[in-house]
């Protein structure tokens, strides 16, 4: 927390009206280490896990608007579900948030629940808090279009949230679809691993396995193997951990990055092992 202000605020108070004047400037200047703090950090709490400055105002606007956009999408249908509730805490768990920052994630989480909620400005100060780096606003609404299948479906009031959101972030439609349609086929692809063999023969065949596998590397059967190789290694730079927390991606925030990177990988080399490369 600032302490400048107190500092000068009793060194100027007592030079002018010695005790009284440094008990008035040290009151003065709490206040404007106050003000001055939650200036900089812009949302308070958020700032206590970033010592880089220069970061912290990005990482800070990172997290007020991932949960604020969290409400936003739980209020689409109407009412906000106690599955959406423990999406948010789980996630604020996963993030290790705690006092004043898992408070702040809270008021910002009922403050996106609101009709009227600006979220639309909201995300654009998230655009320009990241300078439009892609991959940053990119982990940003994946992490959202996971929040939306919490429930194991995607409903048209929920898509139409993660579209108000994909916009300001520089998204195009069929981006958000490319997007939704890689994370249904991730989906699949990690409860191939939960299911015995039996389960798999009889809900998800090798070819629907394979089919996904491409998908989620954003290529086709009919792409050659250098193309995969392509699409694979820049699937793996998009969601590379280190070089995500290199360009601002709070490492609280990190999770989804390494789950979609383990898709990744087990795709490629479920590929791999088809394809004999």
């Amino acid at each position: 927390m600032p302490i400048w202000g107190k500092v000068l605020g009793f060194i100027f108070g007592f030079m002018f009206l010695r005790i009284p004047g440094a008990i008035l400037g040290l009151i003065v200047g709490h206040f404007f280490d106050k003000a001055y703090g939650q200036d900089f950090s812009q949302l308070g709490g958020f700032g206590r896990f970033f010592t880089d400055q220069g970061s912290l105002r990005q990482q800070a606007v990172f997290f007020h608007s991932l949960f604020a956009a969290l409400g936003h999408l739980a209020k689409a249908d109407g009412q906000v579900t106690e599955r959406e509730i423990q999406v948010a805490t789980a996630l604020m768990d996963d993030m290790q948030l705690r006092g004043d920052a898992r408070r702040e994630a809270q008021q910002a989480f009922r403050e996106g629940k609101s009709p009227d909620y600006p979220v639309s400005d909201t995300l654009k100060g998230l655009y320009e808090a990241c300078h439009g780096r892609r991959d940053i606003l990119q982990v940003f609404l994946e992490i959202l279009i996971q929040a939306a299948f919490a429930d194991g479906h995607l409903s048209p009031q929920e898509y139409k949230v993660l579209e108000k959101v994909a916009r300001p972030l520089g998204f195009k439609r069929a981006d958000l679809d490319y997007l939704v349609a890689m994370f249904e086929a991730e989906l699949r692809f990690r409860q191939r691993g939960q299911q015995s063999s039996h389960q798999q023969r009889s809900n998800y065949s090798e070819q629907q396995s394979l089919s996904d596998a491409y998908r989620i590397l954003g290529v086709s059967a009919q792409d050659d193997d250098r193309a995969i190789k392509k699409a694979y290694r820049k699937r793996m730079a998009e969601h590379h951990p280190d070089k995500l927390v290199s360009k601002g991606l709070p490492e609280q925030a990190m999770e989804l990055a390494k789950a979609k990177a383990q898709d990744i990988q087990a795709a490629y080399e479920l590929i791999k092992s088809k394809r004999g490369f």
